[in-house]
């Protein structure tokens, strides 16, 4: 799987840029604020729909135009691909097309080119809130089944409903005659949502694991335990199962939700622990510790999109070497001598053997691929 070309109009900081890209190692420099990240993001668009930074697709548009696009050639299944996006501001639905031919939604371009990506945010993620690991692990998920990707979309949508209906209750009680049927649909859709978090935190953490070992040189024993809300025994059950365990979670938090007008229970507030050698990552971890986990959870991320589609996914590291001591480094960069990455940085000179340089200035190419 390779991104060979990219174009962008109105994307970002960037009006107007071709570039073409080397099938290994492309490496993004440049000053700060000058476009490095952009780039990065534009390419994660580009195969998923979704950017690991705007809540909104107007902010990606460049300031004063009223629309931008996103367009990409790849090599993957064996063939030369064409992605494009239109983006338009303003709430306007954006536009997708595959081969030249329109789409409706993400999901019909599965699989036409995965990444992986690995920011400075990533490497303190086990240290976080809860959410970034839920962000973290649903990104993956997205890209590996669509189809979880469009029960999480009808997941937030009701739970959404359901949020304005707690909010709006006093001012208007008849809605109350309807929570019940949204409570059953969130716990039909939720039952998918765990059923699918279970298996693939299960894979990743045992991927993980093998990494993490490497990594330490044996001396410490990586798990990951996935945790659900509290009536699901087995997150491995049928689905009916969890279904009706959430429905039974649900209704012991009937009367308090409607005191705090919030939905406070359901695979919304899932989380996963990593423990190093049976103790908690997050609660005793050291810095270090916790950087070589997150590190080893990425590699196992890629590991898993490869071993499911059979071609290694795009792997996208923004600005994430700079903040690895010596060691980690290495270890990283060992284990990316297979597939296509972007490694944005601005100091180079570490790094420029590695493969193809690109530099950003303002939003253009101050100078094209050339041999480090």
């Amino acid at each position: 799987m390779k991104l060979e070309a990219l174009k962008l109009q109105n994307f970002r900081n960037y009006e107007d840029l071709e570039v073409e890209f080397d099938p290994g190692v492309n490496l993004i420099v440049g000053q700060n604020a000058q476009g490095k990240t952009n780039l990065l993001e534009a390419i994660a668009y580009l195969g998923s729909g979704k950017s690991f930074r705007a809540q909104k697709t107007g902010e990606m548009i460049r300031f004063g135009q009223s629309y931008g696009q996103i367009e990409g050639k790849i090599f993957s299944q064996e063939r030369t691909q064409s992605l494009r996006w239109v983006l338009f501001d303003h709430g306007k639905p954006r536009q997708i097309w595959h081969n030249g031919v329109k789409k409706k939604t993400a999901g019909d371009i599965s699989g036409v080119m995965s990444t992986v990506l690995f920011c400075p945010e990533d490497l303190m993620v086990l240290k976080a809130g809860a959410s970034a690991r839920r962000r973290l692990g649903d990104q993956a998920l997205c890209q590996l089944r669509p189809n979880y990707d469009a029960a999480l979309a009808e997941y937030n949508r009701i739970l959404e409903q359901k949020s304005r209906i707690l909010k709006d209750r006093h001012e208007n009680p008849a809605l109350l005659e309807i929570l019940p049927e949204y409570n059953a649909r969130l716990c039909q859709v939720g039952a998918l949502l765990i059923s699918y978090r279970a298996r693939f935190y299960d894979s990743l953490g045992k991927a993980a694991a093998e990494y993490h070992k490497e990594f330490s040189g044996g001396a410490e024993e990586f798990s990951l335990q996935y945790r659900t809300v509290s009536t699901v025994k087995d997150a491995f059950a049928p689905v009916e199962e969890l279904r009706a365990a959430l429905s039974e979670h649900l209704q012991s938090h009937y009367r308090a939700e409607l005191e705090t007008a919030q939905c406070l229970t359901g695979p919304h507030k899932d989380d996963f622990d990593v423990f190093l050698s049976g103790i908690s990552l997050k609660a005793f971890g050291s810095q270090g510790q916790t950087r070589t986990a997150a590190i080893s959870l990425k590699l196992a991320q890629r590991q898993l999109q490869k071993r499911e589609s059979g071609e290694e996914p795009v792997l996208l590291l923004d600005d994430v070497l700079s903040e690895l001591d010596p060691k980690r480094q290495d270890f990283v960069l060992n284990k990316i001598d297979s597939g296509q990455v972007f490694i944005t940085c601005c100091e180079p000179d570490r790094f420029t053997k590695l493969g193809k340089t690109v530099e950003i200035e303002k939003g253009n190419i101050k100078a094209p691929l050339v041999k480090g």
